[in-house]
Order: structure tokens, then C-alpha cells, then sequence
């Protein structure tokens, strides 16, 4: 059953219609397009900084090309669409943007101001710099596209059933081998028309989404914002202007000054994203409040609010000064608090959201229907969608204000350009380390990840940096020459690094061995006191998790996981358990231990002056924990890094964190012990070659083609999840490989998602990169074909438009660069 009648209902009952599901009911309150859909802008612009996204984007004007040949035309415009920048940042982010266009086959590039101007003649090239051009962009009727989606799964056999209103959704506790209840999972419907049996429910209920899935207890963090455009009166000389030379006059969007339009009839649809935006019906103390009759209804015009939008417009287009308004429309929208569709699976099995679209609901259509579908026939979908995915929403945003406040943040800087490591600023602080205080006091500079408050690095660090090997470019917008400062220290003698923010996950019960060893590639049911590296597999091969496993008792173990991905990995452990049928329990204990980080040549000696245990590595072995005590304080040691520096990882109870740390910074204070920060890290474990899930490592890639083959135990007796898919790629061998390259100029440092070529075709993208402090040089990596893959390979890193050489080199031959001169 679907809920929720808009393009999205619609197009996910067409997509399970067209993969030949019949047993579909789609259940809309009103009329269908009735919610946001009716009232939406109707743009459709393809690329996106997330690949995902982008590809999801481009399948929906496949669609909609192959549905405007049909019947139920949706009135799909093709015109292209124009994006101007009117400043040098913003013509800086769309070099950046046709570098990216060019790795998914995508014709935009970059034209002239007097070339968008000869295409959308009404524009005043004033200030504007520079441009973009992306032909197969357009534009399209929302209310005539959910029709067409609607119709042809009707005449595939899908029920759609208007004018029915959910009242409740019943569940029913889920057994499976085990007394205890393993959660709960959907059995009935019930509507103001009967109730109707039911496994699986996708909300996709727009702005009522987050109504929907109160009733299974289910929280969707979406806020119905105010969304304002107009549509003028007929423009002078509207058959030249909007169709110059008969050809269609394309969108355009002006982020700089907030507004974008495309043509409407024989005027201009015009609307932006205002400074000042405005949640309806919720409140910081309260959830959305929609009332029952709010049904193909509008907001009242706000003038005021608009105003701005109304002043750039007509700087950027004069005639919106003088041309009447024929409409003016203010619907809500519903946004999320990151600006990422809301999709996927719920802890209520059979449960699905798609949902928070964002106000690129349009544009994303088909491809949500597309994935939506697999996702309730496969079980996942066939692309990473984990940024995407309602799992990643942790237990802040069932708070009101907290997902207000992000959410409002993201409105707001809807058009801001995305420069990398620039912080959100709304809800902070939230989540403190009993060490917070302490950094601040020492020149914490911060980050946010997950609610955290994280130190990037210590400006105190600064002045023993080196301030001429800042980044050129973006790169250089948020360096601080202290990273390097910490860099150094933890390579020579010993940094510390909080990394209390680290999830931490308990999962223990009669089955957890068992459990753990099936759901990992790796060998993870070892001895007491055994720390194992390993990834969580999908069906496909695809690496769903990536963390270490430390057995603890042998019914329990701890699961540490980055950051921002407790959330996402706590479901997806809690949903093998449960369709797998193991009796296990999955905790989320992220918040009672503190952990922080010892790595160095003098970490041996600085933690062996404060400990009974013998830490040598004939009694503690690399990649084992130990029980003990540190001065007064009770911990558990892990004999592990992610800096590539022995060391260890020192865990405890919350409230021993602030004596902890304090212990740990006197006592290396002799030994050159300098405090560090998280992009240390990062530039520590490019060095090494260690793996970053979500970028470097995704449910897209598996353990063979990204170097981490010494992970999977293929001959473990019980099997584990994923090994008959490793099996077949190791049969026939990987088609391409995470490869380590060395930039020529030391100073391009990159940000992700840069095109990488040989011989002048672009065969990948970085997946991560930056400067390595001490071998000096900038370090990228990507996925490369097999034949391009060898060490020593020339290949050509595109930065901003510019190329940049560089080569492709192993772990070993970027290590021996330390004694190089790079001068």
C-alpha cells in the first residue's frame, strides 16, 4: 500500500506496476496532486553534487521524455536550463560542476554571458561572470506528471483509491526463534472506507508524511516550509521573447541573488529561496499540525518575505518590474533537515518512507519511484542511497526545535554555494564531550558531525604550522596550518584526538557470535579480548558498514562505527537480526564511554607510565583490547589505529572523560604529547590508504575491488552475507581498483568528485583526497579501469577546469616520498 497521492505516490505505484507487482493499493486523502504536488514550480535540473541524486535526476527525464510521447503527455519541456554566476565563487562552483557533469555524460558546459543571454534575451547580463548551460534540463506540468504515472499504473492493475483517509496503521509484534519480540511489523490499514490487510506501507504522504508515520511511532523528520513564487501576466512581444528564433527559452537560476525562472504560457514563472523562511504549522515546542480540510489549498501571500526575492528578480530580469502578477502561489513544501530526500526502511517492519523531497521533488520523481521500488521488492535499493536513507536520522530529530532549527538552516542556504568543511551553524552545541570545556579553554577550532561537537584542530597549533603549503583554490577557505602542526606531532611523537563522537554499539545475547560472523566478512567470533577490522556485506557484495569488532564476553561485543554512521549501521545490524532470525540485542551505548586516541612513536611510553599492564607488543598485541586501569581510572585499552602510528584507543565511562584526558595530556607533556583534531586524522589515514565508508567505501563497492580483500574469510564454515556475490567477482575478476594518486602539484588539493582521466577520457572520480604533511604531496583517491590501474599510470585530475597531472602509486612507493625533495 501506498499513502500519499502526489508525483511521488504515483510514481513509485507506477515503478512496482512496471517491475509487474499488481497487489498495489495507492490511498490519497483528496484528489491526487492535492498536497504539495499541484502547486509545485515544475523545474527539472539534473545534476546534483551527490551521484546518486544526479543519476535519480537523469532516469526522471528518461521517464519523462518516454511519457510525453504517450497518451498522458505531462507537458515535458525540454528547454534546457541556464545557471549564471554572478560572482567569481559561483563561476569557480560551475567549473566545478561541468567537471562532474562530464563523469556522468551529462552536456552541460560552460557558455558565455553574451551566449545567456542571446538564450534567455530577457536577462540583464549585468555582474553576471559567467554561465552554464545543461540542454537536456526542463521543465514540466506536476499535476499532468502524476496523472500520467497514476494511469498507466492503474491500467497495469494498481487500485487507486481518492478520497481516503488513513486512520490508523495496526501492528503486530514480530517472533522469530525467540520468546522476546523482535520489533513490530504492519498488518492492517485502516481507512475512513475499511480497513485493508496489509505487509508493507510506503508513506509517501508529502506533508503529511511525518502525521502518517506517527501512527506506528515512527518519526519523520520533515517541517512543512512556505514556498513562494508568481507567475506574471503576458510579457511584451511574448511570441519573440519567449521562443527567440523558435527556440525555447530555457530556465535560468541565479543562486547569488536567490531566484531562478523558466516560462509559463506567455509569461514567467519566478520564485527563490528567501532569507527569512517560514515553518507552517510546527513550531520549535511542536510537530506539524495540518488541519484535516488542508486539501489543494495555498498559504496566504506573504509579501513581505517575498519582497526580496521580488527586488533580485528584477535586477537580473528587468521586466518582472513592470509585468503584472497573474498568480501568486505560496504552498508548503516538505524539507528535511539536511536537504536530502527522506527514504527507506523503518525500525516497523514493512514500513517505508519517501518522503521530504525538498522542493526538487520534481525533479527526483522518477527516479524515487525507481528505487523506491526495489527497495520494497529487493530489499535495497540498486544505487547508495545511504545519505539518502531515513536510518541516518539519529534520536535528535525526534526533538521539534532541533529538526526546526536544521531545517530552517537548510531553506535558508538552499542556494549558498557548498564549499567544503563549512560547518552548520543552527542547534549547536548539542552533543559534548566531558572534554568540551577543556578544548574550548585551548583553542578549539570546532566541527559538527551527527550533533557532535568535534575538534578539526586547535588554533593554539597554529604557529607551528607552515602557512606556505595552504591549499590554492577552495581547499585553502577552512586550512589551518595547525593541521599540519598535529600531523607532525602524531607522526614524531604522540598526538591525542577525542574521539568520544565515535558510535559505539552493543550487541550481545546467546546469538551474537554467531550473528556477527554471518553478517561480517571478516572472522569476528575470535577470542575474548580480539580486535577485528571488517565490513558488513550486502546480498550484492556492496559494503553496507565498515567498523571494527572487539569481543568483550563471549555472548557480547562492541561495534565502533564513524561518527555519522551509528544510526545507519545500528539499523541496518538490527534489520539482519531480525529477518535473519537471531537472537541478539543491538544498543546504541555511543554516549557512556568516552574514547580517546593515543598514536605516536611515544605512545607506548606515555600510557605505560600511567598503567599496570604491560604494553609492549609481546603481551599487547596489535589488534587486541585489554581491561586495566589508567591512574585511577578504569578503561578498556584497543591496540589500534587509523593514523597508520602504533597506539591505542583508550575507552571509559563518561564520567572518568575530563580526569582521563587530563591524565593523558600531563603525562605526555614530557614526551612532546601535542592535543590533535579530526583533520589530522584525515590526512594521517590518506597517508596510510585507510578507508572512509560513504565515500572511499559504499554499498556500491566491494571488499575486492577496494583493496580490502584481506578482509573477507571466504572459507568461514557458516558463510557470511555477500560471500556467494565476492565469489563470483573473485571468479571472473574485478573490473576496476581504488587506486593511491600522487598530484604533480603539491599545492591542488582536492575535494571529492573530481573527474579523473587518461589519455584524455574520463575513466573515474575521486572518492577522497588532501595533503599528505609528511610525504609532502597532495593525495587523491579513485576507482580505476584494471588497465589503468597500474602503478605508474599518468592520469589527469580535473580541478575547477583546470587539469591537474598526476600518477598512480602504491602505498609503499607513497611512503618512500617522506625523503623526497619536493622542492
Amino acid at each position: 500500500m501506498i499513502v500519499g497521492g502526489g508525483v511521488g505516490g504515483a510514481s513509485i505505484a507506477y515503478h512496482l506496476a512496471e517491475r509487474g507487482e499488481r497487489d498495489v493499493v495507492l490511498l490519497e486523502r483528496a484528489e491526487l496532486t492535492s498536497g504539495s504536488t499541484f502547486h509545485s514550480a515544475g523545474l527539472v535540473g539534473q545534476l546534483r553534487a551527490d551521484p546518486a541524486l544526479t543519476r535519480m535526476n537523469m532516469y526522471s527525464v528518461e521517464l519523462y521524455r518516454e511519457l510525453q510521447r504517450g497518451d498522458d503527455a505531462p507537458s515535458w519541456v525540454e528547454s534546457g536550463g541556464i545557471k549564471l554566476a554572478s560572482s567569481p565563487e559561483r563561476l569557480a562552483e560551475i567549473r566545478r560542476q561541468v567537471a562532474w557533469a562530464t563523469t556522468y555524460g551529462l552536456p552541460l558546459h560552460e557558455i558565455s554571458v553574451a551566449e545567456a543571454a542571446d538564450r534567455f534575451p530577457l536577462m540583464d547580463p549585468s555582474g553576471v561572470v559567467g554561465a552554464a548551460f545543461l540542454e537536456s534540463d526542463g521543465y514540466v506540468d506536476p499535476s499532468q506528471l502524476c496523472h500520467a504515472l497514476a494511469s498507466r499504473a492503474r491500467r497495469a492493475g494498481v487500485a487507486v483509491s481518492t478520497h481516503t483517509r488513513v486512520l490508523a496503521i495496526e501492528t503486530a509484534d514480530v517472533r522469530r526463534g525467540s520468546a522476546r519480540p523482535e520489533g513490530r511489523a504492519v498488518q492492517r490499514v485502516r481507512t475512513d472506507r475499511g480497513d485493508i490487510q496489509c505487509e508493507i506501507v510506503v508513506d509517501a504522504a508529502g506533508i503529511y508524511a511525518a502525521e502518517i508515520a506517527r501512527m506506528v511511532g515512527v518519526r519523520v523528520p520533515v517541517v512543512p516550509m512556505s514556498h513562494q513564487y508568481v507567475v506574471t501576466e503576458a510579457l511584451p512581444s511574448a511570441a519573440e521573447t519567449i521562443t527567440p528564433r523558435g527556440r525555447v527559452m530555457p530556465t535560468l537560476r541565479d543562486p547569488d541573488l536567490l531566484v531562478y525562472w523558466r516560462p509559463e504560457g506567455a509569461g514567467l514563472l519566478m520564485g527563490g529561496y528567501e532569507r527569512s523562511p517560514a515553518a507552517w504549522r510546527a513550531t520549535l515546542t511542536s510537530y506539524d499540525d495540518i488541519p484535516g480540510d488542508f486539501n489543494g489549498r495555498l498559504l496566504p501571500v506573504s509579501w513581505e518575505r517575498f519582497e526580496e526575492l521580488a527586488a533580485n528578480a528584477a535586477k537580473r530580469v528587468p521586466v518582472m518590474a513592470d509585468v503584472g502578477i497573474r498568480t501568486f502561489i505560496n504552498g508548503p513544501e516538505a524539507f528535511t533537515p539536511d536537504n536530502e530526500f527522506c527514504l527507506g526502511e523503518t525500525e516497523v517492519t514493512g514500513f517505508l518512507v519517501a518522503a521530504g523531497f525538498c522542493a526538487h521533488g520534481i525533479a527526483g520523481a522518477g527516479g524515487i519511484g525507481k528505487v523506491m521500488a526495489d527497495w520494497v521488492l529487493d530489499g535495497r535499493p540498486a544505487m547508495d542511497l545511504w545519505h539518502m536513507d531515513i536510518s541516518r536520522f539519529g534520536p535528535a530529530h525526534t526533538s521539534p526545535s532541533y529538526t526546526m532549527r536544521r531545517t530552517s538552516e537548510t531553506y535558508q542556504k538552499y542556494y549558498d554555494i557548498s564549499y567544503p568543511a563549512v560547518e552548520r551553524e543552527s542547534a549547536r552545541p548539542l552533543r559534548l564531550s566531558p572534554v568540551y570545556e577543556w578544548h574550548k579553554a585551548h583553542g578549539a577550532s570546532f566541527g559538527e558531525k551527527a550533533g557532535w561537537e568535534r575538534v578539526n584542530y586547535y588554533e593554539t597549533n597554529a604557529p607551528l604550522g607552515d602557512e606556505t603549503l595552504r591549499p590554492v583554490g577552495w581547499a585553502g577557505r577552512t586550512w589551518s596550518p595547525a593541521t599540519g602542526a598535529e600531523h607532525h606531532a602524531t607522526r614524531t611523537t604522540a598526538g591525542l584526538f577525542d574521539e568520544t563522537s565515535f558510535a559505539k554499539l552493543s550487541v550481545s545475547g546467546p546469538d551474537a557470535a554467531a550473528f556477527l560472523d554471518w553478517v561480517c566478512d571478516n572472522e569476528v567470533a575470535r577470542a575474548i579480548g580480539a580486535v577485528t577490522y571488517t565490513q558488513a556485506l550486502n546480498d550484492r557484495g556492496g559494503i553496507e558498514s565498515d567498523f571494527t569488532v572487539t569481543r568483550r564476553r563471549a555472548d557480547e561485543f562492541l561495534v565502533v562505527t564513524g561518527t555519522a554512521f551509528g544510526s545507519h549501521d545500528q539499523t541496518w545490524l538490527r534489520k539482519r537480526a531480525r529477518d535473519d532470525g537471531f537472537d541478539v540485542r543491538v544498543d546504541d551505548v555511543t554516549g557512556s564511554l568516552v574514547c580517546f586516541a593515543l598514536w605516536g612513536p611515544q605512545a607506548r611510553e606515555i600510557l605505560g607510565s600511567l598503567t599496570p599492564a604491560d604494553v609492549s607488543d609481546e603481551a599487547f598485541a596489535f589488534m587486541t583490547a585489554q581491561s586495566t586501569t589508567v591512574g585511577d581510572i578504569p578503561v578498556t585499552a584497543l591496540r589500534v589505529s587509523f593514523t597508520g602510528e602504533h597506539g591505542w584507543e583508550v575507552y571509559a565511562s563518561t564520567e572518568y572523560g575530563a580526569a582521563l584526558w587530563a591524565l593523558l595530556v600531563d603525562a605526555g607533556s614530557e614526551h612532546g604529547l601535542r592535543p590533535c583534531g579530526y583533520r589530522a586524522i584525515d590526512s594521517l589515514r590518506l597517508e596510510r590508504g585507510y578507508r572512509v565508508w560513504g565515500s572511499d567505501v559504499t554499498s556500491e563497492t566491494n571488499p575486492l575491488e577496494a583493496g580490502l580483500g584481506f578482509c573477507v574469510r571466504l572459507d568461514k564454515p557458516a558463510g557470511f552475507v555477500g560471500a556467494h556475490a565476492l565469489r563470483e567477482v573473485k571468479a571472473i575478476g574485478v573490473s576496476r581498483r581504488l587506486c593511491c594518486l600522487v598530484l604533480d602539484d603539491p599545492r591542488s588539493v582536492v575535494l571529492g568528485g573530481e573527474p579523473v582521466s587518461v589519455d584524455a577520457a574520463v575513466v573515474g572520480r575521486v572518492t577522497s583526497g588532501g595533503y599528505g604533511y609528511t610525504v609532502r604531496r597532495s593525495i587523491a583517491y579513485a576507482y580505476l579501469p584494471v588497465d589503468s590501474a597500474a602503478p605508474g599510470t599518468a592520469v589527469s585530475v580535473d580541478l575547477f577546469g583546470r587539469p591537474v597531472g598526476a600518477t598512480v602509486v602504491t602505498q609503499r612507493q607513497l611512503r618512500s616520498l617522506v625523503s623526497a625533495d619536493v622542492d
